[in-house]
């Protein structure tokens, strides 16, 4: 796609995309003299055509319930201007930023994922597919919630493959990316209350069948109707946009449901496609000054084949150690894939130097046991990180309670230490729908373990507890038991005894472009990457003298001094990428 063509909010995502476009595409069109003639693109349409069309779906601001609220008002479907307060500006840890990209439009994909789209703005900067807020702001309804119950997490490196299979959102709700998807244009985050999903389903294939091409944002995809895009057939179709026949639909013809469906696989597919650390040749990453630095120096930069991510991580290091003792290292002082040897889209230097190297040796050092000796402790520099977060992806993948439930509870005003260890929390028997989050099935269950907590309240966030055995929430389920039962605590576990080894339990982020995502961890409790890691100092003391419930046993192998916090919080940002 030309650049001409780009506004500020999709200029980035669409440049990534567009090379692999049309390299695909020019792959799949050629040949040679012997080569039987090819068929039009419009009849086989263009391999990778379904991302570009899911990124206008993904920024598409009429899906939303307060759109449909102007649609029974009488407003225009074509003319999207409704007003919709919750994203007139965008959420900061300090003042909004006003006006925020979406003013006068309604909740979309982008308006909590976003990239670019406040780059220069006071308080803006580069993101990761993330929003600013400590937990996403929701669009007004009569349930009275303002925020989301988590911060929202960033799409970039999301779809990563993974073994046991893909869990998303932080308790694991969802097996697959389309079912994510779906239930976020039909879920809260949109506007929508449980039990409106029909409603929801319908408006959506509203929207999709009187879409005749004129708004703003159809005009940035060449104006063509979302009927004409899904037929895939018309001439007038631009070849960037030509699906193939596994994402066409005869939209005039189609159910809601089939409607809904189609929408939500090209959705997915630009989802899936926003891997920004790996190269479109090799898939290796290498945009980040980490991985320059591994680059530079021959190291590696990913596992052998079979090679478990624990033992390269273990590997590297060596390599690292081996390799310092030798005088061999070499920095990082610039980014080489720049002319003026800085990142494009944010101000931090690129580099990786002394303290960055000091960082990444804490951060791949493993305590001699567990939990580390007294000894071990005194010295520091061990942040036994590569438990759950082992490179190259930076994580495991898997689910852990690191103590941000218990510490958020405990520091709400009349709570104290020790609210939460001595919270009554229902066990599998005595656990009722009413207990869980609120589902299309059990529309009006509380969810007061899986909200925010406040004062004068027993509420708080339970993470995987709230998955884990819930009737209304079948699909993960295996995949979660299999997380459940690790190395350290097998299989053998009755379902009771696995939900509580499942309470405050959130997934494992993965640590790639972190210092795009900020607020961290799943409630946006901390602003820095300096106060993570003083956190991790706290709850691992917490952890060997067994003040943290349900506590993950690795957390006790952590022995970091103050004077560790800034080498590890250095490295953490030098595995910021340069994106493209």
């Amino acid at each position: 796609m030309s650049r001409d063509r780009m506004t500020s909010h999709t200029q980035t995502s669409l440049a990534l995309l567009g090379s692999m476009i049309f390299l695909i595409g020019a792959v799949a069109c050629s040949g040679d003299g012997d080569s039987p003639p090819s068929l039009p693109i419009a009849s086989t349409g263009t391999p990778g055509a379904e991302e570009a069309v899911g990124e206008r779906l993904f920024l598409e601001t009429r899906f939303a319930q307060a759109f449909k609220v102007s649609l029974d008002n009488g407003g225009n479907i074509n003319a999207p201007n409704i007003g919709d307060r919750v994203v007139d500006t965008v959420e900061t840890l300090n003042a909004p930023i006003d006006p925020g990209p979406f003013k006068d439009l309604s909740m979309n994909c982008r308006a909590c994922h976003l990239v670019d789209d406040v780059l220069d703005a006071p308080r803006g900067g580069m993101r990761a597919y993330a929003d600013f807020a400590r937990r996403s702001p929701l669009p007004a309804r009569a349930d009275g919630k303002t925020v989301a119950v988590r911060n929202s997490p960033p799409l970039v490196n999301a779809a990563l493959d993974r073994p046991g299979g893909v869990l998303f959102h932080f308790d694991a709700e969802f097996h697959s990316m389309e079912e994510l998807i779906a239930a976020t244009f039909t879920g809260r985050n949109f506007g929508w209350l449980p039990g409106e999903r029909t409603q929801a389903i319908a408006h959506i294939a509203r929207v999709v069948r009187s879409d005749n091409g004129t708004g703003d944002l159809a005009k940035e995809f060449d104006g063509t109707p979302f009927n004409v895009l899904f037929s895939g057939t018309d001439a007038s179709i631009p070849e960037e946009f030509q699906l193939t026949s596994e994402f066409r639909r005869t939209i005039g013809s189609a159910t809601d449901q089939e409607v809904f469906d189609v929408v939500v696989k090209v959705v997915t597919a630009y989802v899936n496609g926003l891997l920004f650390s790996q190269t479109e040749d090799s898939g290796a990453p290498i945009r980040s000054p980490f991985d320059v630095f591994l680059e530079s120096n021959g190291l590696p930069q990913s596992p052998n084949a079979n090679e478990p991510p624990i033992d390269y991580s273990r590997r590297l290091l060596q390599l690292v150690k081996s390799r310092e003792s030798a005088g061999t290292l070499q920095f990082v002082t610039s980014n080489p894939n720049r002319t003026n040897g800085q990142f494009q889209f944010h101000t931090q230097p690129f580099s990786f130097g002394a303290q960055e190297l000091a960082g990444l040796k804490m951060f791949l050092t493993e305590p001699a046991a567990l939990p580390a000796a007294p000894a071990e402790l005194t010295i520091g520099k061990i942040g036994n990180c590569v438990a759950c977060h082992a490179a190259p992806t930076f994580t495991d993948f898997k689910a852990h309670n690191t103590g941000t439930t218990q510490k958020e509870y405990d520091e709400i005003p009349g709570h104290g230490d020790g609210a939460f260890r001595n919270l009554a929390i229902p066990t599998l028997t005595t656990r009722t729908a009413d207990d869980l989050p609120a589902t299309e099935q059990h529309p009006v269950a509380s969810e007061r373990f899986r909200s925010v907590p406040a004062a004068d309240t027993t509420l708080t966030d339970l993470g995987l507890w709230n998955v884990f055995a819930n009737p209304d929430m079948p699909a993960p389920q295996d995949k979660i038991r299999n997380i459940l039962c690790d190395d350290a605590q097998p299989c053998s576990a009755s379902q009771g005894e696995l939900l509580n080894r499942a309470i405050a339990r959130f997934k494992t982020p993965g640590l790639r472009d972190l210092g795009h995502s900020e607020p961290f961890m799943h409630n946006g409790q901390f602003d820095t990457l300096g106060q993570i890691v003083d956190f991790y100092r706290e709850v691992s003391d917490l952890q060997r003298t067994g003040g943290l419930r349900n506590g993950d046993h690795e957390l006790g192998g952590i022995g970091l001094t103050a004077q560790d916090v800034a080498p590890l919080a250095a490295f953490l940002k030098a595995l910021n990428e340069d994106y493209q």
